[in-house]
């Protein structure tokens, strides 16, 4: 038997190519968000526990624009105390109360011209399943991104039985083995080393650029975050900026209607 690292190294082999198998949905899924950004409205991300990664992922970070956004709660996130006060027992124990997914959108002023991607590794967990089902309801597209052998196998935490591939246009797979972890050490009962956050960053960072593909070609130039070490110090700091006004003018039309009663 190969090692760890061989084992591991190998299931990420196979992930690329389930990845890359996919190359026509993550298409899709770009044309959605581009169109959603270039008419000056956002790609709306969310993700609850380790899935908070690729919301961070897509935005904000070296090599993205504005155009996205991130729905993260720390309640559902925060994973430094892991027992005791903000502890990870409730944090697990949140993601599948009822409810909540409506109160976070109830912060938001939602448009049919949105698009929203949730991720969920296992796609069992109310709060992303319920948020997945409201942007629906709201007339939103939805791209859903799960590990599918992983999810086939789980059973749904939600009442009814659905899963979130069950509110989503279009599903996304990372590829990663059922239970997550890929690999079998000899002499321990159960496997180690998760590989859904391998699936998910490469099929997030995927949409990204497919997605400035269609910017650029829209004549909607994004606002790239960038390293000074490519472009000098002047240039980093002025798409810094710009970039970061773009999107506090884009989050601001989320707000200013709130409660407001719809005409």
């Amino acid at each position: 038997m190969n090692g760890p690292t061989e084992q591991y190294l190998a299931k990420c082999r196979a992930i690329i190519q389930t990845v890359e198998s996919q190359a026509a949905e993550i298409a899709i899924a770009a044309d959605w968000f581009a169109e959603s950004i270039s008419r000056g409205r956002v790609v709306h991300l969310f993700g609850a526990g380790h899935s908070r990664i690729m919301v961070e992922e897509m935005w904000p970070r070296y090599g993205s624009f504005p155009g996205f956004n991130p729905i993260v709660e720390l309640s559902l996130t925060f994973h430094n105390s892991v027992v005791g006060s903000n502890g990870q027992r409730q944090a697990m124990f949140l993601e599948n109360q009822p409810g909540l997914a409506a109160r976070i959108l109830r912060n938001f002023e939602l448009s049919t011209e949105d698009t929203a991607l949730v991720i969920s590794s296992g796609g069992c967990n109310v709060v992303p399943i319920e948020m997945a089902e409201l942007f629906q309801q709201a007339g939103i597209r939805v791209v859903a991104i799960i590990s599918k052998k992983h999810s086939e196998v789980s059973r749904s935490n939600r009442a009814d039985g659905k899963k979130l591939s069950d509110f989503a246009a279009l599903t996304l797979d990372t590829g990663a083995d059922p239970g997550d972890a890929m690999v079998s050490i000899e002499g321990l009962e159960t496997p180690v080393a998760p590989g859904s956050t391998v699936g998910g960053c490469i099929l997030i960072n995927a949409l990204k650029a497919e997605t400035a593909q269609r910017l650029v070609a829209l004549k909607k130039m994004p606002s790239v975050l960038t390293a000074a070490c490519l472009v000098g110090r002047e240039r980093s700091a002025e798409l810094f900026e710009d970039a970061y006004d773009e999107h506090a003018r884009r989050i601001a039309r989320l707000f200013e209607n709130v409660g407001r009663p719809k005409v």
